[in-house]
């Protein structure tokens, strides 16, 4: 009877049960004494059998522990092999091991089972000292200590980006001569105490145009064109720098930084994405971009921002700066406080990080990253950076409720806000491919300066497109009566009934004329922008494109109520004065377009609520984004983010995207049956047989087998472990021969000549419990496997006999050719 190899009866994740081992054709079953015990066992059976090294251990000895807990945590020098079967490594003695090699995705199960155990060796030595009492405490706290400082430093860089965006914005048009480094409004805010807020701004004697700096005349076609050309200039200036800045010092600067932040948070590692340059160059980049005048914001960067200080921070606490999967619960209370300082929307930061870029997140990380959003939009309220006491971008005050036919115009413009994001999101992506597969990504900031340019020119003679897109945007929203501008010019009438008797002027014809250009040139110029090598965000440009949608409806409805305010459903309150708020649809049509491209739905709504205190406007926001949503859905696959994510080959599987193929781990497994498998034996193989099939493969591990005759599984072991033990070896170890023996087990099966050279031992850095799965196991199963579990590879087996290997790049490759895709746009391992 053929035998069959050993197995874990238990899971395979990290639990406290004992560890319990079983043969499947009953000759043999061990069970560990206790878990925790140290004692270890081995016991082998006939055959092929006898050749597998059974080794139960419990948990960690104080000895191996306690050389290294100083420190505060990290990986405390223990390596754990994964799953039930924990073997201890000194650290010092093979620096490195436990840790991953660049564009590698991480293993989730056996970070978070290192974590497990260095914290009941800190428990369970609380009781012993006072100085382990401390250590116990701070480890505690360390979590809280951590986000803490992430808040606090969140805050101060959005407060800094905020004032030095708006400055340099305001340095296009003219300068305060007795101030240079106040902005517009905050020089008119000094200077003069009857004007108090930026749309007096004509009357602002102290605010010098660059028109009246240079030809001393603020009107006349000679002010016109000398304001152009500086407009044009500083936008040049400013959007070269940024370029040339991230060319120079941080190409990872570029672009949102979302896409990446959710790979990163998927496991996957990318160095230096989340460093102190990056940190740097995209807090600087990210004014001059905005300052630039070109179709983007600054807060979709604020996420990736306060994830590289969550990244820099977290180093000083090693429990987290040396363990990948406890680094990404900081790292996602770091993107709930970016968007928290972006929007002033702490509770909406929190949703959006748990909603849209978050892979794993427990309650406790819910609680961190709260902390973390509150103490950030405390920091930026404290320093004030949009001039006004609700620390909001686009605060507004609507006195009236909506009405019940409100809902019918509202959800048409979610399905408007819809139909827009996917021409938005199908048009970006063709010229991101565009892009990359031609010449033009060879000269990155030369289109940086090109589209600056046309945007410059284009923008300045439109009014709606000169300002800011922030300023826009609270044009927009805001209500009649709280701006001077030719949005808001209507007679009063009292003869009329409908809407008070306020009948529309010339200007408001002409207004809506110039919004509709400008919502032309916004969507154009933003396909282009987003994705250019400069930080770029895409959140204020989508609330612009629907804010000025939004706008334009609510004209059109307030003037349908106008001019037949008896219909039914005008016949309540618009019979007896104004009933519609342009300003509401704005809102309502920002949230549907950026609904549409971001796919978000809960915490959009919050995001709105909060960024703009219409906390009674809920319904409409709701039934807004879920139209957009739906129409999204049906029209495109997938947001803006996934889509990026899928162009630059992230190997991400997004948790909710189901896998409705039906196939068989064996058709996906690597390699395939006919093709030979590279393996390692337990304890045939010399030194330089190893050596050369590191060198002749590229495999990220390697399956450890009894022998290549029985294909009896082991074990695995990681290439970045085994190359990094081979290294020490080589260094520290005397007498090691090409001839030497690699073991990977503590009882070879035959016993060594008495001349040989010395063995080179690696079983410390085998894992003895690699996840499996049998050839006929549904690749639906697997799919949950790896996002669930977080795994990094598994096994396929067969009848105990190894066939091969699934990784999640595997899993994504197969996707790509059974939807007809090129599969070899996965890029990274």
């Amino acid at each position: 009877m053929e035998k069959r190899p050993l197995k874990v009866s238990s899971g395979s994740a990290a639990s406290n049960t004992p560890a319990s081992y079983h043969a499947t054709d009953e000759k043999v079953s061990i069970t560990a004494d206790q878990y925790g015990g140290s004692n270890l066992r081995s016991i082998s059976v006939s055959s092929d059998d006898e050749m597998i090294d059974i080794t139960t251990s419990g948990t960690m000895t104080e000895h191996t522990l306690g050389d290294h807990h100083h420190g505060g945590g990290g990986a405390c020098g223990v390596y754990f092999s994964g799953g039930e079967s924990l073997v201890s490594v000194d650290s010092d003695e093979i620096p490195g091991i436990g840790q991953y090699e660049d564009f590698h995705t991480i293993d989730w199960q056996r970070d978070i089972a290192r974590d497990r155990m260095r914290h009941r060796y800190i428990v369970k030595r609380k009781q012993k000292s006072i100085c382990d009492l401390v250590r116990g405490a701070h480890d505690a706290w360390s979590g809280w200590l951590c986000v803490l400082l992430v808040g606090l430093v969140t805050g101060g860089v959005a407060g800094v980006i905020d004032i030095g965006a708006s400055w340099m914005s305001d340095l296009k048009f003219g300068l305060c001569p007795q101030a240079f480094w106040l902005n517009k409004e905050q020089c008119c805010w000094s200077w003069s105490s009857n004007e108090t807020s930026i749309e007096d701004s004509r009357n602002c004697s102290q605010w010098m145009s660059w028109s009246e700096i240079i030809a001393e005349s603020n009107t006349g076609a000679g002010a016109f064109i000398v304001s152009y050309i500086f407009f044009i200039a500083w936008a040049l200036l400013f959007a070269s720098l940024a370029a040339s800045l991230v060319r120079m010092f941080a190409p990872y600067a570029c672009g949102s930084g979302i896409p990446e932040i959710k790979t990163i948070l998927s496991g996957f590692i990318i160095r230096g994405y989340l460093g102190k340059w990056t940190l740097i160059i995209k807090s600087v980049g990210i004014m001059l971009s905005v300052s630039a005048g070109l179709s983007l914001g600054k807060e979709g960067p604020m996420v990736h921002i306060a994830s590289c200080i969550g990244n820099i921070l977290s180093y000083l606490f090693p429990k987290y700066g040396r363990n990948e999967a406890k680094k990404r619960e900081i790292l996602s209370a770091a993107a709930a406080a970016g968007v928290s300082v972006a929007f002033g929307a702490p509770i909406g930061g929190v949703l959006f990080s748990l909603e849209e870029v978050s892979y794993y997140f427990p309650l406790k990380t819910l609680w961190r990253s709260f902390f973390c959003a509150l103490v950030a939009a405390f920091v930026l309220h404290s320093i004030n950076p949009f001039g006004n006491e609700h620390s909001v971008l686009f605060y507004v005050e609507y006195n009236k409720p909506f009405m019940f036919f409100e809902l019918i115009p509202f959800i048409g413009l979610g399905i408007i806000g819809g139909v827009i994001a996917v021409i938005f999101i199908k048009a970006n992506l063709y010229w991101c491919r565009y892009r990359k597969m031609s010449r033009l990504g060879q000269y990155p900031v030369t289109e940086v300066l090109v589209v600056t340019a046309v945007t410059a020119v284009v923008a300045y003679p439109n009014p709606y497109t000169r300002m800011s897109t922030s300023q826009l945007i609270y044009l927009l929203f805001s209500q009649c009566g709280t701006v001077k501008d030719p949005l808001c010019s209507y007679q009063f009438d009292p003869t009329l009934n409908g809407s008070g008797g306020l009948k529309p002027g010339e200007g408001l014809y002409w207004a809506v004329f110039l919004l509709i250009l400008a919502l032309i040139f916004k969507l154009v110029t933003t396909v282009f922008t987003f994705g250019m090598k400069v930080p770029c965000g895409l959140f204020i440009p989508s609330l612009c494109l629907g804010g000025i949608v939004g706008r334009i409806v609510g004209i059109g409805v307030q003037q349908l109520a106008f001019n037949y305010p008896h219909i039914w459903i005008f016949s309540g309150e618009c019979s007896t004065g104004e009933c519609i708020t342009p300003g509401l649809y704005a809102m309502v049509g920002a949230a549907a377009v950026l609904g549409g491209v971001t796919r978000m739905t809960v915490s959009l709504v919050v995001i709105m609520f909060e960024l703009t205190g219409g906390v009674r406007y809920i319904v409409p926001l709701m039934a807004a984004a879920m139209a957009s949503k739906w129409v999204g859905d049906a029209l495109g696959r997938s947001g803006i983010y996934d889509a990026h994510i899928n162009l630059n080959g992230y190997p991400f599987l997004d948790s909710k995207e189901e896998f409705t193929h039906t196939a068989l781990a064996a058709d996906v497994m690597q390699p395939k049956r006919s093709e030979p498998l590279s393996v390692l034996t337990q304890d045939s193989m010399a030194f330089e047989e190893v050596e050369a099939m590191l060198k002749e493969t590229e495999h990220n591990g390697f399956p450890v087998v009894v022998s290549h005759e029985s294909q009896y599984l082991v074990g695995f072991v990681i290439r970045r472990d085994l190359n990094l033990a081979i290294e020490n070896a080589k260094r520290t170890m005397t007498g090691l021969r090409n001839n030497s023996l690699v073991l990977f087990t503590t009882s070879p099966q035959s016993p060594l000549a008495p001349h040989s050279p010395p063995p080179l031992r690696l079983e410390k850095i085998l894992d003895l419990a690699p996840i499996t799965i049998t050839d006929q196991t549904p690749m639906e199963t697997v799919v949950d496997m790896f996002r669930k579990l977080g795994l990094r590879q598994t096994l396929v087996t067969h009848n105990g006999r190894l066939l091969g290997i699934i990784t999640k790049k595997d899993i994504l490759r197969y996707i790509k050719q059974i939807d007809n895709e090129d599969p070899s746009s996965v890029l990274f391992n």
